[in-house]
């Protein structure tokens, strides 16, 4: 064997692998949530995206990552002419998501992917969940496309949906309309009260709007949601929710600047931005004064993306760390024979799960609230905070430990890893911070509701697991442990552990769904994922004890992986 062979044997590349094929899970569970005839037509298009994720897109998300957008704010005559300029690699990406794939179309309209009719949000969701563990950035505004097209055809006005619809939804990338959301302020970030952009209304029907956006992605999107200040009504009372077309209804550029663009952490290759609103043209969307109540729609279908997205970023981490571990040698064995890594993989196999678990538990509910059931609304009302809280957070520890794995060449910016790394902490701040994000969890038991349902929603999930009564009892004293606590904090507004009750419902959820999916599925290491989580974040324990459970580690990572 030469050297250069023996340097290619030590330091294990997943290039070019299909990520959809490598995960052991992906087709069994994406058969289980998407609606059988759907996942037959879909299952060629899954391993052809997987197959793109893992090289060709892959490559081009590096080389978007490495060239940012530029903004151009004058033409070389002298004219103003704001415009981003993007990397033609980003470009490709922005194709093959909205126009190949559909990926911001396909829950609105048929002719997706040849399917005749919209599809099942588990559908939307599988196939991002594999574009995302490409390209993370542009799913932000995939995402918010998606969202503004639901919220403006649940809320605006037939003529108004009808006039962007077409666009929104469109395949053909030359006239596709983007979407973004422009809501944060200097002084109303969370704070969704202080915004103070100010809407006038005009003669005509349109309306001006007037203030700074400080944190806008997709920022020369085509249209864009946004809040403004249509009354002199104090706090929410007196905010709107409008839509900012790029371009006036005469031809002309609207009245707006991107002051500059932001230099990001994360998500390098999507271009956010400030923006200075001076007049701009604008639609009132929805009944003026609610703008707070239809942009929390918006928001919670984001929050959702904003889960998959992270639960993404764990899975290809976990695929990378596995593909490392089970080809790299050290002190003469593999690493993931070494009992060490064996249980530092389980971990972060744990928590990859969870989420994936998590996504589709939500947008199976989101979809059955959709079509009018109450009780999957208030279902979905508390799971779409708790994927968003959880699920973000975990990314950001999976993520760094996957980088560990692969050791020194985990911190180059050749591999993967760096960018996982750095994209995974965005979850935790967009659309709420963590602290955010957990009270809104304990708003969702106490004003909204929603306990009993993901009491019941548990309970049926654990139904669906072909436990014996032991096992059964055992289960459910855990997850009514977590509701009760959860409970309590609401009642007694204890805001300081709304972490502590938000961490306990998700892993109550989520350990319940995998239950489920090991006997539906027919996935039976899934059980043993789910007894860990019960195990090391339910079931009261030592925390200096040594834990019994190392059958469960090695049931949960032997059959995880693909065959030799």
């Amino acid at each position: 064997m030469t050297a250069i062979a023996r340097i290619a044997d030590a330091i294990p590349d997943a290039r070019g692998i299909n990520l959809f094929r490598a995960d052991r899970d992906a087709a069994a569970l994406f058969k289980l949530y998407i609606p059988g005839p759907l996942f037959a037509h879909l299952a060629p298009h899954l391993d052809r995206l997987g197959a793109l994720a893992g090289e060709r897109l892959d490559d081009l998300a590096l080389t978007a990552d490495r060239h940012p957008p530029i903004l151009r704010t004058r033409h070389r005559t002298g004219e103003d002419a704001t415009a981003i300029e993007k990397h033609p690699a980003y470009v490709e990406l922005e194709r093959t998501a909205y126009s190949e794939f559909g990926l911001a179309a396909l829950s609105h309209r048929g002719g997706v992917l040849g399917w005749p009719e919209p599809m099942h949000p588990a559908a939307k969701y599988a196939l991002t969940y594999l574009f995302v563990q490409a390209e993370f950035g542009l799913c932000c505004p995939v995402s918010m496309t998606d969202s503004l097209t639901r919220t403006l055809k649940r809320y605006g006005e037939p003529a108004l949906v009808a006039r962007f619809i077409d666009r929104l939804t469109s395949l053909d990338f030359d006239e596709l309309a983007q979407g973004a959301m422009f809501m944060t302020e200097q002084g109303a970030g969370s704070d969704v009260a202080a915004t103070a952009t100010i809407a006038e209304p005009q003669a005509d029907g349109t309306w001006r709007l007037t203030g700074d956006k400080w944190f806008c992605s997709n920022a020369d999107a085509d249209l864009a949601m946004v809040l403004a200040r249509s009354g002199q009504e104090p706090g929410h009372r007196g905010i709107s929710l409008f839509l900012l077309p790029k371009i006036r209804g005469d031809g002309t550029p609207n009245a707006y600047r991107i002051l500059r663009l932001k230099d990001k952490l994360g998500s390098r290759s999507m271009a956010s931005g400030e923006i200075r609103l001076e007049g701009a043209e604008a639609y009132l969307v929805g009944e003026r004064g609610r703008g707070f109540k239809q942009m929390a729609d918006m928001i919670n279908n984001s929050r959702l993306s904003n889960g998959m997205r992270a639960a993404g970023l764990m899975r290809r981490a976990m695929t990378e760390a596995l593909f490392v571990a089970s080809r790299r040698e050290a002190f003469g064995r593999r690493l993931i024979d070494l009992p060490l890594m064996r249980r530092q993989l389980a971990k972060m196999l744990v928590s990859t799960e969870q989420a994936r678990t998590m996504m589709f538990l939500t947008a199976d509910a989101l979809h059955r609230a959709n079509c009018g059931d109450e009780e999957s609304a208030r279902l979905a009302r508390i799971l779409t905070p708790l994927i968003k809280f959880r699920a973000c957070r975990d990314a950001r520890r999976v993520t760094g430990d996957a980088m560990e794995v692969r050791g020194g060449c985990g911190y180059i910016e050749e591999w993967s890893d760096p960018r996982l790394v750095r994209d995974a902490h965005l979850g935790s701040i967009w659309e709420g911070t963590s602290n955010i994000v957990a009270l809104d969890v304990l708003r969702a038991v106490s004003r909204d509701d929603a306990l009993p349902a993901l009491r019941a929603h548990a309970g049926a999930l654990l139904d669906g697991a072909g436990l014996d009564p032991t096992a059964r009892v055992a289960v459910e004293g855990l997850v009514a442990r977590a509701c009760d606590f959860a409970a309590s904090c609401a009642e007694g507004k204890a805001d300081t552990l709304a972490r502590q009750a938000a961490s306990g419902l998700y892993h109550a959820v989520t350990a319940a769904g995998m239950m489920r999916e090991a006997w539906a599925a027919g996935l039976p290491h899934r059980a043993a994922l789910a007894r860990l989580v019960f195990l090391h974040r339910l079931d009261p324990r030592d925390p200096l004890a040594a834990p019994d459970d190392t059958a469960l580690v090695g049931a949960a990572l032997d059959g995880s992986l693909l065959p030799a």
